[in-house]
């Protein structure tokens, strides 16, 4: 067992120096959309609706399509939005979507999006009995359907067990999204060699605003363009990274798609914001701490 202090070195913002993004660029901003298997035969994911009576009740019908509608029609609402705005977001996808949404993975994988590794079905990695197993599983999968292996991982629910990153690494793997705690990438001791951490968000996720924390729709667009405008400011001295995750059954409904479309034309219009995919900004660090 290895703590975190273990892995990783402590490292003072204020301290650094400032990297150096291509074309006078100051941010990135990254996109991660979710998409997930729920198995209906354990208790689901995470809930809207509350069970009569409490407890867990399978088979959970109501919570199990609430998420299926996502698949089906919030999708594509993200789908055409990124077309419109020529962004290409990073898909972390559980392995067996490909096999049992091939119609999502498959429009994913023509429009040039990334796909990250995010588990073999939606299972926190503490109830999986074969970790190294599910990440190899996952890792063909995409495979099979894109024709190259995921080069990032994000568990699902942003779990890790303590030998996670050292089993991701063992398989091939270059980054990780799980460590979210800072706005530049950094490096993860293992036991394989290093792996990337890059910055992702719990805060500017619409899991924990919409459905843990409920807030109103119009939330997610105030928070998103608050942290933007501030981390755009800073970043005229200190470029940034800033990531945003979204979901179709959450931000792919009616009453929240407008907030995530006007986050991207208010985002679009300001100069120098890269709208880059997990592998661009890997790349970007790895050239940048080879030079």
């Amino acid at each position: 067992m290895k703590l975190p202090r273990e892995r990783v070195d402590y490292s003072a913002m204020i301290d650094r120096e400032p990297p150096i993004l291509p074309d006078g660029a100051r941010m990135i901003f990254w996109t991660i959309v979710n998409v997930e298997e729920w198995d209906m035969r354990y208790p689901m994911a995470r809930t809207v609706l509350p069970p009569p009576g409490g407890g867990s009740h399978l088979p959970d019908v109501p919570n199990w399509a609430w998420h299926e509608y996502g698949m089906r029609v919030g999708f594509w609402r993200f789908f055409d939005l990124f077309k419109r705005f020529g962004i290409q977001p990073t898909l972390s996808i559980n392995g067996s979507v490909c096999q049992s949404y091939p119609r999502v993975a498959g429009a994913a994988h023509e429009a040039g999006w990334e796909f990250m590794g995010h588990g073999f079905i939606q299972r926190p990695a503490h109830l999986v009995e074969d970790q190294r197993d599910m990440i190899a599983k996952t890792v063909e999968a995409i495979r099979a359907f894109t024709g190259k292996a995921p080069r990032g991982w994000l568990g699902p629910g942003l779990t890790e067990t303590w030998e996670s990153v050292d089993l991701l690494a063992e398989a091939g793997f270059e980054y990780v999204a799980d460590w979210v705690m800072d706005e530049h990438p950094f490096e993860i001791k293992t036991d394989f060699g290093p792996i990337v951490s890059l910055p992702y968000s719990v805060e500017l996720n619409d899991i924990p605003m919409m459905t843990v924390q409920h807030h109103q729709s119009q939330v997610l667009e105030q928070r998103v363009m608050d942290h933007f405008e501030r981390l755009y400011e800073e970043s005229a001295t200190m470029p940034r990274i800033m990531a945003l995750a979204i979901h179709p059954y959450v931000s792919g409904v009616p009453h929240r798609i407008k907030y995530v479309e006007r986050i991207y034309e208010q985002i679009a219009k300001k100069p120098g914001v890269l709208f880059w995919r997990g592998d661009q900004i890997l790349d970007w660090y790895k050239q940048s701490k080879a030079a």
